[in-house]
């Protein structure tokens, strides 16, 4: 299928079409002669995040268009499929689903996202590191169904479950040793098959908190990939296609079906991968692009429903090879008419969620942007709004556990507030994952090598006001060995409340479960002892902008380099 005035990058399968025809053909009869291939459009997406509303701001636009909300992504699905004609339509998604949603969403344990895509179509899905942050058990409910076991079926009716299958090829239940969920799925379209491998990124435990994650062990990437390529084509499936929940960035002057200094994992991934495998569907970076690489067609559709990948396959009658494949990524603009369904569901829900989410729960002077600060030439440093959350953790601490510092991970904060009356679902947004506070006893050394781990992670802790260090642009990282190795944090000048931090003292200090467990990479957070469970993060932020009201953004202070002590 072909949009006017919309690239489709290609990936021409030479290889594979004279594997299956044996041989050019001469002539115009022989050329005749041989049974059309059979057309297959794949339609897809990634990284939903349960936003079932059209995105606000900067989120809500891509390619200098607005776009998203699924009443307008059910009607581009449905106008595709209609568009395709005597193609198989076929609708797919690379993960992160649900997680990290909004309050309509996210009020009701993502199942009104699970029965939107299902009614948009979705026929399989793989699982994304958001997939889990509620736990196994939790994903398996979300597939199969059934009242959540806490909170019943909250807007009152029975939660059918997924109308579509979720595919997990590389988390294994470690108990068994097998698969938590179907790892491949093969759909038949006019006698040929196609076979679709599910997967999220290995270092899905490093991302999701411990809880989430339990009893599970992640696999390989490529690995696993070539491991069921080698048992779908035992089944008699040539025709492949991975849908994985790990992705990688191209140049900032890339469109957003190019492929401009294409980096990250997932092009090592898939240069490993098999020569079987055609197509990958990815994810998880919110990036768009649309590449050729290692003769395989990779895709991304960036995030929220904003963009669907419209990929072409043709495939060989005889031997089920792939020929050919294209790929074009589509604007979800909001300019077609919103399906009637969605509308009915997303009314539905809100009716149900009632006064909660436009409660006011606070109020802000200016706008708090959770953007960081640049840091001898990176952005490791300071958040304001980051800031302003460790700041509400230490507050609902202090009295109540001893604590004297908190850290809040960048990764956590996923909004900026705007300034003025602030709702309970705009708090909410700024914090989706309801984390426990975890409270625990460091050492003044394990302090030092937890703000060390920051330079072997590339992800900056977001200091309460207490604290206070300074960082040299010139010292030596750590590893992942051994981050206490680093010399970035300048000894002694670390201070909690003003006073100068004892590596040999013991101190009380609060961050969120997930880093508790070690997650971001922050394994030097698992040696703190004495731990002290509190209550949910938003709970924490939602009392602390009612104490506080109006808040404004916190000084960004906390965090100073060797030139500017020598400056002051």
């Amino acid at each position: 299928m072909s949009i006017p005035g919309m690239r489709r990058a290609a990936v021409g399968l030479t290889a594979f079409a004279v594997a299956a025809f044996g041989a050019v053909a001469t002539t115009p009869e022989e050329a005749d002669a041989r049974p059309k291939p059979v057309d297959v459009s794949l339609l897809a997406l990634n990284d939903f995040h349960g936003n079932l509303e059209p995105p606000s701001g900067s989120s809500g636009t891509i390619a200098g268009q607005t776009a998203g909300g699924v009443e307008f992504l059910a009607t581009h699905l449905a106008e595709l499929r209609a568009a395709a004609k005597k193609k198989n339509t076929i609708t797919v998604a690379a993960g992160d689903l649900i997680g990290a949603s909004p309050l309509l969403s996210a009020a009701f344990h993502d199942e009104p996202t699970i029965e939107a895509l299902s009614m948009a179509g979705l026929d399989y899905a793989s699982v994304g590191n958001h997939e889990f942050d509620e736990g196994a058990a939790e994903l398996v409910r979300i597939q199969n169904g059934g009242c959540h076991p806490v909170d019943g079926c909250a807007d009152g009716t029975p939660y059918r479950g997924a109308g579509f299958q979720y595919l997990s090829a590389n988390a294994f239940k470690t108990a068994t040793g097998k698969p938590l969920m179907a790892p491949y799925a093969i759909h038949k379209v006019q006698g040929v098959k196609v076979g679709f491998i599910g997967m999220t990124l290995e270092g899905t435990p490093e991302i999701v908190s411990q809880q989430g994650v339990a009893g599970l062990r992640f696999a390989d990437e490529a690995d696993t990939a070539n491991r069921y390529a080698r048992e779908l084509r035992r089944k008699g499936v040539e025709a492949i296609v991975v849908l994985l929940h790990e992705g990688g960035t191209q140049a900032a002057t890339g469109g957003i079906n190019d492929c401009v200094g294409m980096t990250g994992p997932i092009v090592d991934i898939t240069n490993r991968m098999d020569p079987s495998i055609d197509v990958v569907v990815s994810g998880h970076t919110h990036q768009a692009y649309n590449c050729d690489i290692n003769g395989k067609l990779v895709t991304s559709a960036s995030s929220f429903g904003r963009l669907v990948t419209d990929i072409d396959l043709k495939i060989d009658r005889r031997s089920g090879d792939v020929i050919s494949a294209a790929a074009e990524n589509i604007v979800v603009t909001r300019d077609v008419a919103k399906d009637p369904k969605q509308t009915a569901l997303i009314s539905r829900y809100k009716t149900v969620l009632g006064p909660v989410a436009g409660r006011q729960v606070g109020e802000t002077s200016q706008a708090i942007t959770r953007s960081q600060e640049t840091l001898f030439g990176t952005s490791l440093g300071e958040s304001p709004l980051g800031n302003l959350i460790a700041d509400a953790q230490l507050a609902a601490t202090d009295d109540e556990q001893g604590a004297v510092a908190a850290f809040m991970n960048p990764g956590g904060v996923r909004a900026d507030l705007d300034a003025g009356p602030v709702t309970y679902e705009e708090a909410f947004t700024v914090q989706p994952f309801a984390n426990n506070l975890v409270t625990l006893d460091l050492t003044g050394a394990q302090l030092y090598c937890v703000l060390e781990q920051q330079f072997v992670t590339g992800r900056t802790l977001y200091p309460s006001a207490t604290v206070g260090y300074v960082v040299d642009p010139s010292g030596t990282t750590g590893t992942v060995a051994d981050p206490c190795a680093g010399t970035r944090v300048v000894r002694g000048s670390l201070t909690l409340g003003g006073t100068t931090v004892d590596t040999a003292a013991t101190y009380r200090v609060t961050v969120n479960n997930f880093l508790a467990g070690g997650g971001d990479g922050f394994s030097a957070l698992t040696g703190g002892t004495n731990l002290v469970t509190a209550q949910i993060d938003l709970d924490a932020f939602v009392a602390y902008l009612t104490a506080q009201s109006p808040v404004s953004a916190p000084t960004l202070d906390r965090i100073r380099t060797t030139a500017e002590v020598l400056v002051s």
